[in-house]
């Protein structure tokens, strides 16, 4: 295969068979460690810092500073893995950082045991530093992961079920964790400060046990793909970072990823906030609401993997999400607390609309690859660096103004929360909208094989050539 030429049709069918179930499926469990920690990460942390004393101004600096390691980190990442390869060498190194910093925040403040004291500084220093240790092994395991797509196959329907299967995976790390949050909430009550650290410290080590027990499976089912391997990535010299800023297409990906994470990660981190504060909900609804969000994008994302796939309706699934997210935004923002329950089905929408943006962005980010494979890890890597540092200081700008709020108080329409949950995200999907209609997507693969494997559905065991 190395000897094998670009034009031999033999060579071609076996680097464009598409992958089984298994394989697509052991891959896609293999970001769960990192999926269900930063569901915590992004629903409960702002909220656990306040409630154990952190004001909403060092909170959001707790979660900035993570967010611009995460960035930096995955720049780095990508940079290092297009060298050097390796992707499953830097999915278990990054796994290990986040499994011990995880629990070092969300258990208590370590630096304040270590030192000896609880001064408020000290915490603000100490959670800060886990956090950005957390998101450094976060953005490694990542972009190993996200990276490897377009080096298991060049079949172009599979690389869409390795994403889809990838967001389903997702939705169902979400699930558990709200299923574990719902569990411990109900048996651990957090009338006291001591009480809600255990409670934050359960959830903590559950997360990280499930999480290892699905790394097991990844690393058993996945094979290490290499970018020196002729039989998935041809050998070629390293692409560099100037070939992609040369490109429409890579400013506009970019944007939509970039925009994609906005809606989702700014609306997930101040749902607790809104229900609890805003809707005046119980307190389980902090627990339920997001995971009937997910719920409802674990659904959707099923579906997505069973449909055919072409640029158009890549295209026209991405503009009917956005639409979805710009109506349920602005109820999410109007919605009143005596008509609490509509929420329900609004989160329903909302984790529809969720699934949609996300699978179709993920899925622009391989159109934008191709077969560039040498590339690859730098073009996931600057995208998310991107994600990282837009959510990060969103959040931060967004707690910036938030006031601390009393037992009892009525809040208005004018709340922090109830802009980061819905008015700021559908901005945020009328822009996804706009930039979506300049997309000029073209199924260009030069070999008639490609162009057939796009129409297939995404999950088949065989495949007609």
């Amino acid at each position: 295969m190395a000897d094998a030429k670009q034009g031999d049709p033999m060579a071609e069918a076996q680097i464009a068979q598409p992958l089984g179930r298994w394989p697509i499926l052991s891959y896609g469990v293999g970001h769960m460690l990192n999926d269900i920690t930063s569901a915590c990460w992004f629903t409960y942390l702002l909220l656990f810092l306040q409630q154990i004393g952190l004001a909403p101004r060092d909170a959001a600096i707790v979660m900035l500073s993570g967010q611009v390691a995460d960035g930096l980190m995955t720049v780095l990442a990508g940079e290092m893995i297009d060298r050097f390869g390796h992707f499953k060498l830097w999915h278990i190194g990054g796994s290990v950082l986040v499994g011990v910093s995880f629990s070092s925040v969300f258990g208590g403040c370590l630096l304040c045991t270590i030192l000896g004291t609880d001064s408020y500084l000290v915490r603000t220093v100490g959670y800060s530093f886990f956090a950005a240790v957390f998101n450094i092994g976060w953005a490694a395991t990542q972009v190993s992961h996200m990276s490897m797509v377009n080096c298991l196959t060049l079949n172009p329907t599979s690389r869409v079920a390795l994403a889809s299967c990838r967001n389903a995976s997702n939705m169902v790390a979400n699930l558990g964790l709200y299923a574990i949050a719902l569990g411990v909430f109900g048996a651990v009550k957090g009338k006291a400060c001591s009480d809600i650290v255990l409670q934050y410290r359960w959830i903590a080590y559950l997360s990280i046990f499930i999480g290892c027990c699905f790394l097991v499976i990844f690393h058993a089912g996945t094979k290490e793909p290499t970018l020196k391997s002729e039989s998935n990535c041809k050998k070629r010299a390293r692409i560099s970072w100037s070939y992609w800023f040369k490109k429409t297409m890579y400013y506009q990906v970019a944007l939509l990823f970039m925009l994609a994470r906005l809606i989702t990660n700014v609306s997930q981190s101040l749902i607790a906030f809104y229900v609890t504060r805003d809707l005046r909900m119980n307190e389980y609804s902090k627990a339920i609401i997001p995971a009937t969000i997910f719920c409802c994008s674990f659904i959707v994302s099923i579906v997505l993997q069973e449909i055919k796939w072409n640029s158009r309706r890549l295209k026209c699934l991405l503009t009917i999400g956005a639409t979805l997210w710009v109506i349920s935004g602005v109820a999410v923002f109007f919605l009143p607390s005596q008509m609490s329950n509509l929420m329900y089905p609004l989160a329903m929408v909302i984790g529809a609309a969720n699934a949609l943006i996300m699978v179709t962005t993920v899925g622009l980010q391989s159109a934008l690859v191709g077969e560039d494979l040498n590339g690859c890890a730098f073009v996931y890597g600057s995208l998310s660096f991107l994600d990282k540092m837009s959510c990060g200081i969103a959040l931060f700008v967004l707690e910036s103004y938030e006031d601390t709020m009393s037992c009892g108080e009525t809040r208005g329409l004018n709340s922090v929360s109830r802009y980061g949950t819905g008015l700021i995200p559908s901005c945020f999907a009328v822009l996804s909208l706009v930039v979506t209609s300049t997309l000029r997507l073209q199924d260009d693969a030069p070999r008639a094989r490609a162009a057939a494997a796009l129409e297939a559905p995404l999950l088949v065991k065989k495949q007609k050539m």
